[in-house]
């Protein structure tokens, strides 16, 4: 009989202890810390020795060491998913033997979207869609509703690991889709399914398989209430792509955003509606995202950020009122909580504003996030039109860089906001003096500042 050893496993950073601890030294989280027997239990007869030969294959199919000028190499044959959206969130589309990683929260539209795409795969190549969530019924019955319904999508309903990889040895799919990593576990491995043991190990196997055969493989993962992927960071790393669904639940839009893309930029975004016929693809996110605008309402202005090579016309919108407390309230939703504070303060040291007895709430309309610098400007013209119960001009459009000694500092890929300015109805666009050397005859005129006084003197008061 195997010796059989007690470990306690951290489900937050995937660290193992010997002993039980209320906090876990590694990652500092309490109460993590979860009982798991890390012997592996019996297996059927010949199974123990096809595991240890499919752990010791290669990644790739050189055995010896080469120099690396002599390896083979050809341009990336990227698969399209059809969707534009998630193409170019992707780099271009789907690279041979990449593993992906597509996470968000529970009900946000990952298996939705993953359907979409395995459909849309399908039309030219064989997919194999695992659902380990669902039965076949529930998967049918929302293909039903999508339009997703093809001879070459292969679905089954299975979480065995093993039973997996036959599968995929015998069907020998184009595509592989596991929905969700969360449900599969290894039958070597004794702690329940969705633990950190299982989670890593599954996926580690998974990222081998896509490695040695060349069949790439989309994973689903669910999120923890801090915004991360259920399970040890390791996850992360060991993927190729990591990509997170972002919006709220109960409203129609949705970011498809990567924060890890070893083929592509991690700047890019996409965006999608969701509808009763599943997601599809906004054509024109600055119309959408300013469409609701209120007009002659003061803490409103629009400002264009830069997401990816996409230029957004988002609306910052800020509301300050006379605080009853002894510490004013700070409350941001959609733009970085640090920088507001630090524009804030400059207000209060250039401009001679009464902050501190005020509450602030900023917030980037739409569910959309921002954190480029050029929205410093935007982010305090809305405050200070809130403050004076002003409203800004509807029709100009503000970007910039604000220093701490309250200068205006220029900002980068100007040609690209101001078309998507101009391409919407703007007239007047207030911006850095410093980036009206870049003008190149605009229709849409363009009033270059060099401080916050000038921008109050010529729009606030």
């Amino acid at each position: 009989m195997p010796k059989t050893e007690t470990r306690f496993v951290c489900q937050a950073c995937g660290q193992d202890f010997p002993r039980w601890y209320g906090q876990c030294p590694t990652c500092n989280e309490w109460n993590s810390l979860v009982e798991e027997i890390q012997s592996p239990k019996s297996l059927p007869a010949g199974r123990q020795g096809q595991i240890q030969t499919k752990i010791q294959m290669p990644i790739t199919k050189n055995e010896k060491p080469i120099p690396i000028t002599e390896i083979e190499f050809n341009d990336e044959q990227r698969t399209s998913t059809n969707i534009a959206e998630l193409d170019r969130v992707l780099g271009g589309g789907i690279v041979p033997g990449s593993v992906i990683l597509i996470a968000g929260e529970p009900g946000i539209g990952k298996s939705t979207m993953m359907l979409q795409a395995a459909e849309a795969l399908a039309k030219k190549n064989k997919v194999l869609y695992v659902s380990g969530e669902e039965s076949p019924r529930q998967v049918r019955l929302r293909a039903e509703r999508l339009g997703t319904l093809s001879k070459s999508l292969i679905l089954y309903p299975e979480t065995n690991l093993f039973a997996i990889e036959k599968t995929i040895d015998e069907v020998k799919p184009q595509f592989v889709v596991i929905d969700s990593i969360q449900t599969i576990y290894r039958e070597d491995i004794t702690s329940a399914p969705s633990s950190v043991s299982q989670v890593r190990e599954c996926a580690a196997y998974l990222v081998r398989i896509a490695k040695t055969s060349g069949i790439p493989i989309l994973i689903v993962g669910h999120v923890t209430k801090e915004g991360t992927v259920a399970g040890p960071r390791v996850l992360e790393h060991i993927v190729d792509t990591v990509i997170y669904f972002e919006g709220e639940q109960h409203k129609q839009y949705r970011l498809l955003r990567a924060t890890k893309n070893r083929f592509g930029s991690t700047n890019e975004v996409g965006i999608f509606e969701m509808k009763e016929n599943g997601l599809v693809e906004v054509a024109n996110p600055s119309e959408i995202f300013i469409s609701e605008r209120p007009k002659d309402a003061s803490g409103s202005v629009v400002t264009a950020a830069i997401e990816g090579s996409r230029p957004l016309l988002v609306e910052i919108q800020a509301l300050v009122s006379p605080s009853k407390m002894a510490y004013p309230i700070r409350k941001v939703t959609g733009v970085d909580y640090n920088r507001v504070s630090i524009i804030t303060a400059v207000l209060e040291r250039h401009l001679n504003l009464k902050l501190s007895t005020y509450d602030i709430y900023v917030n980037a309309a739409g569910g959309v996030k921002v954190t480029e610098p050029a929205i410093d400007l935007p982010i305090a013209l809305a405050i200070i039109s809130s403050y004076k119960n002003k409203p800004f001009d509807s029709k100009t459009l503000a970007f910039g860089e604000i220093g701490l000694a309250g200068e205006i500092r220029s900002v980068d890929q100007l040609e690209q906001r101001v078309k998507e300015a101009e391409k919407l109805g703007f007239k007047t666009i207030l911006l850095p003096k410093t980036n009206l050397k870049e003008n190149n005859k605009v229709k849409i005129d363009l009033f270059g500042i060099a401080s916050l006084k000038e921008a109050l003197t010529a729009f606030a008061e």
